[in-house]
Parts: structure tokens; sequence; C-alpha cells
């Protein structure tokens, strides 16, 4: 498509007219347009143009000059945009559209919202709970940065420069000023520089809470969820934290259990505070709802290059009909996805490098959760919605993992006893996926946990499953693309524990595995490289056991164990709503013999009271539970529908 001309205008403008200036909506989309097509000069004489559709197309900017000050509906769905500043040009609009642009972040919904004061609907859904959010972010960040001018006028010296002074502040609160969960920093950094900026220009005067201009007030909800002063979440996920006076009890004497007597770990317990206790996949977002049981937890990995120490606060869980992406430090739910019909039992998380029409590269993470119907959606996050999805299996997968090596290899287990490994590929120009399968692996068993070995991930796979732990040479230069088990691990519990169900399974570093399973009561901590360097041509081997960690006793399964290496951390859940935790640095670090008698937890996290989750939840069940790499947050899914979510102090 070439530039645009006035014919071409007149031709798909409504009403027909042989003037420009008549013309009151403009359909060009699908037209492949490019960002330099949009000529200024031409759109201006529009003057009376009041809807405009862009969709479909190539844009990646819109130009800042347009002048379409009449304009309020805009749909620019599906298109390549990276940024929503120009849409500041519009001051009149009403109803927008921004849907497929995948690198769009939730910062620039809440700059939109900002921008458009009189924005009413932005994707066909209502604005109002993000004007909210905006409006208490911008609130609590006018707050901070007159806060930071008036300790930054204290420290300067008398014959200091005003103009060099000024610009230094600006720098210092935008580096400085942080609020709020790490996905939001871009829109508060972004008004954190508006709002020194102004600070300055009017010369240290008391900037007013919002430039915002009042919006008409909601008509008052069914329900307010209890939330923690900055935590503003969407009206359709309760909230369940604690009431002010009746605040969870976070010492170690009453909600957490320290090691049991005559452990000789001495390494003080986590200091874990519950933060939030959120029922964010209720059916038909009831509150009442506590039977979604909930399966899968994942940590968003750091992708930020440069920083190798980064941690991430955001955490996916999955359940029932949705996945939801929550902010761990507010307890807002970031972004839901739902798929009628669909349990989802597993997510995980990986990070692609697309290059854009224009060559431009951008890294965005993508998101797979799989479940009952045995689909792989491949869910976009930020841009939130879904890119892809894998026809994968014919039964229910139990499980998935991406490779460590390789951000497009994707492990999917099904309980039609097979593993496959897939390679997503590169998304194209419109960001769908075209998956290939490269490897099949056939169990005898359902396959309930995967795990690539640590020190060798392209080489093994270790899975455990129904029948035992298993594990598959998945390496590709191999010719035969369907493999049968290589060698079946068998643990020294005595016979009768031959063949029994792993359930959960982690590596704790680039050695020791931890397994859950094969004897009642206890964790199993052992080493792969002792066990492997003794194969020889067996297809049985037995572990060689470093030490046994003290578990609940319950013959009940499908607890999944996981692990934080960074720490030297071992969580699992249990029968009576409580999290396990295991600080085995220390114990690995021994010399052997190791002692044997299985190690107590080095603490025992409480579920609360029922009273301070404001529901008569009785009893729960601890299905699974995750830490980021430095153990900082902490989330515990239950069977009862609540995804809790504890901080380190």
């Amino acid at each position: 498509m070439g530039p645009l001309s006035a014919r071409l205008l007149m031709q798909r403008g409504r009403p027909k007219s042989d003037r420009l200036g008549k013309i009151r909506s403009l359909d060009l989309s699908g037209l492949k347009l490019l960002s330099e097509h949009l000529d200024p000069k031409l759109l201006s004489r529009l003057t009376q143009l009041q809807e405009l559709d862009l969709s479909n197309n190539q844009l990646e900017t819109l130009p800042a000059n347009l002048g379409l000050s009449h304009l309020r509906v805009l749909r620019c769905a599906n298109n390549q945009l990276g940024d929503v500043t120009a849409l500041c040009q519009f001051p009149e609009l009403e109803e927008l559209s921004l849907e497929g642009n995948p690198f769009l972040t939730v910062s620039d919904n809440l700059k939109v919202s900002f921008l458009l004061p009189k924005l009413r609907k932005v994707n066909g859904k209502d604005a109002s709970s993000t004007s909210s959010q905006v409006e208490n972010l911008n609130r609590e960040l006018t707050s901070r940065v007159t806060a930071h001018w008036e300790k930054f006028k204290a420290a300067l010296s008398p014959g200091e420069e005003a103009e060099k002074a000024q610009a230094d502040f600006v720098k210092s609160a935008v580096r400085d000023i942080r609020y709020g969960p790490e996905s939001l920093s871009e829109f508060t950094q972004w008004r954190v520089r508006m709002i020194s900026e102004e600070l300055v220009a009017s010369g240290g005067a008391q900037v007013r809470e919002a430039d915002i201009p009042e919006r008409p007030p909601k008509a008052p909800a069914a329900q307010e969820p209890r939330a923690r002063p900055v935590a503003v979440k969407r009206p359709d996920d309760v909230s369940l934290s604690p009431s002010p006076n009746k605040r969870v009890c976070t010492s170690s004497s009453v909600c957490v259990e320290g090691s049991a007597p005559g452990s000789d770990d001495s390494r003080p317990a986590l200091d874990l505070e519950p933060l939030h206790f959120l029922q964010c996949h209720s059916k038909n977002n009831s509150p009442r709802d506590l039977e979604t049981q909930l399966w899968a937890c994942a940590f968003e990995p750091a992708w930020e290059e440069g920083h190798a120490g980064a941690t991430s606060q955001t955490v996916a869980t999955c359940g029932g009909e949705a996945v939801c992406v929550i902010d761990c430090q507010t307890g807002i739910v970031l972004h839901k996805y739902k798929a009628p019909g669909e349990e989802f039992f597993s997510v995980a998380w990986t990070a692609l490098t697309v290059v854009t029409q224009a060559g431009h590269k951008k890294r965005w993470s993508v998101l797979a959760a799989a479940g009952l119907r045995g689909l792989v959606r491949l869910l976009h996050v930020r841009a939130g919605f879904c890119c892809g999805v894998i026809r994968a299996h014919k039964k229910a997968i139990a499980t998935l993992c991406f490779s460590p090596t390789h951000e497009t290899h994707l492990f999917t287990a099904s309980y039609d006893k097979r593993i496959i490994l897939w390679d997503l590929g590169v998304p194209n120009h419109d960001y769908e996926f075209q998956a290939s399968q490269l490897l099949t692996l056939d169990a005898t068993s359902i396959p309930l946990r995967l795990c690539p070995v640590a020190s060798c991930p392209d080489a093994y796979l270790l899975a455990g499953c129904e029948g035992g732990c298993c594990c598959w040479d998945v390496r590709l230069d191999r010719p035969q693309k369907r493999r049968v088990c290589e060698v079946e691990f068998v643990f020294s519990e005595g016979s009768e524990a031959a063949g029994r169900r792993v359930d959960g399974l982690a590596f704790v570093n680039q050695d020791v595995v931890a397994s859950k399973g094969n004897g009642l009561g206890t964790i199993c901590l052992w080493s792969w490289s002792q066990t492997w360097g003794a194969r020889g041509k067996q297809s049985s081997l037995a572990v060689v056991v470093l030490a046994r960690l003290q578990w609940s006793p319950t013959k009940l399964a499908y607890f999944s164990l996981s692990t934080c290496p960074d720490e030297g951390i071992v969580l699992c859940g249990d029968e009576e709503g409580n999290v396990w935790l295991y600080d085995v640095r220390r114990l690995l670090s021994q010399q052997a013999p190791l002692p044997a008698a299985p190690q107590a937890p080095t603490q025992i996290l409480k579920w609360p009271q029922p009273w301070a989750l404001g529901q008569m939840v009785t009893k729960t069940m601890v299905n699974t539970v995750a830490a980021n790499r430095t153990c900082t947050y902490l989330t515990a899914l239950t069977d009862s529908n609540i995804v809790a979510i504890w901080k380190r102090q």
C-alpha cells in the first residue's frame, strides 16, 4: 500500500461525499498501512471525523499531528504499536481498540487511561476499573515526589545553580522513587518524570494529586473486595486479605514452626509474612466457590539483560477454566485468561525474540498452559491474548515444561502415557506459531512431573510417573524419533516400594534431586551423578540416597514439591494446609555418612485460622507451592480455590 489519497478516503468514508470535511466515519482497515502512510496534511482535512478504523495494518506508531480533534472512536487492533503517547491528541476519544498489538503492555493500558480522560471503553470493556487504578497510583506517586522534593531541597547547598539542581532533582526522582509492581514500572517512572517536571516548572509549588478530570461516580458494587491500600483489584477478583483488627499472626511461635527439637540445623527460620489470599479462579466470580481446585503455579523468570540477579514477583496460577497472572507485591491480578470447558493443570514460562516487519527485535514472555482437553495454549501475557494453540494430545495433559537451554522447546506429558517434545518455532509477523514435533517418549505409566537433568538438560529428561521415576535420552542428534524409557530408578525403602508413584520431582542444585512419593512421610534427596555413574548397561538403577526429609505421613497423593536452587530450599504442601520448608544447604555440605534418620523441616508455615480468610475454610490442602529464585515471594495453591501469597521479611 502506498500513501493515502483523497480519492481512497472518499471511497472508504461514510457518509458518501465528494468532500473530506463531511466524512464522519472512515474504514482504513486491512490495507497493510505503515506509519509513514498516514499523511497528517491529508487526514487533517477530515474535520468532522468521529470514527476511524486502522485495524489489521502494520502501524508501529501514530503520527503526533493528525488533527482529528473530534474523534470519538478509534480502532487500532492487530498492528505493531509499541507506544501510546500519541493518543493524547484525541482528547474527546470515548472508545478505543488496541487488541492484537503484542508490544503494548499493562503500563500502556494505564497510560491510555491517564491520557484520555473521557475514555469509556477499551477493547470492548468498561475502562472505569483501570481509571481507578491510575488515580490511586497517581495519588501515591504525587505524594512521594513531593516528599522527595522536600528532602532534595533540604540537602541543597546555598551556592548550587538552580537550573542544574532542578535537572538533578528530576533525574533523582525517576531513579529513586519506586512504587507498585515491576510490571507497572514503565508507567510509574513515566508519571514520576511528568510530576517532577511539573513541580520544577511551578517553582516548587504543591503539585495537585492528579491531572485527571473527575469522572462520573460509579454505581456501588454488590461486594467491595477487601484489599490492602495499595492493591487495587479488578472487581471480579475477590480478595480474602486479613481484616485490620484480625491480622494474621506471623510470629514463629504461632504461625511458623521451626525445626523439631534435636535438629542440628541452627539456621534461623525464614521470616514470611502473609500478604494476600485471593479467589481469582472462582466459577462465575463467586466468593462462595470453595471447590475449584488449583493445580500449578510458576514465577515468571527475570529476563532483563544485564540483571543476572534480578528476580520476578509475577506468578502465573492455573485451576478450573482460568489462568491468572498475579503481582505478588500488590495482589493485583494483572491478566486473566479463561477457556470455557477447560480445566488447566499446568503452566510454564519462556521468553522469545521476535522480529517486527520493520526489522526491530523484541523480547517478550510467553506462558504455556495446558490441561484436561489436551491442548497447549500459548499466551502472550503482556498483550493479553492467546497467540497459538497446539493440539498436543488426545488425552489430558498432566504437566509441561520448557527446556532451560532452548527457549522454543516444550515438553508435554499426557495421560496417554506419552511425553512429546515440541519446537514452537519463532512466531511469524502475525504472531502465529507453527509448532513441530521433535520427539515422542513412551512411558509405561502416566507421567506426572517433568524435570530436565540440571547438569545436561539437552541429553536427559527425568519424569516422576504413576509407576515410579524414569529417564529418557532426549538428544536430538540420535536417529530415533520415538523412544522408550532408558532407565527406571529404584528407591531403597524396600521391595514393596518398587514401582510406587513419584508425584514430586525437582533439582535442588546441579546434582541433587528431590523426589517424593516412594516413601511415606519422607522426601528423598539423591545424587544424579553418583546414580548415573553406576549405570553400565542396566535398565534399572538404585538411586544413591544422600538424605531423607521428614514430611507428612499422609497417604494422599499429588502434592507437588518445588525447589529454590539459589537458596538451597525445598518446599512442599500437605493435606492440612501447611507448607513445609527445608533449608538443605548445610545438610548437603556435611561429610558422609549423613544422618540416617529423616531430617526435620527447617520450618512449617501454618495456614492461617479460618477467620483470617473471612470464610469458613476449616480444612484445605496445599496442592502445590512455588517461590521465586530468591525466595522473596512464596505462592501456595489449594484445593479450596485460594491463592495464598507470602513475602519474606
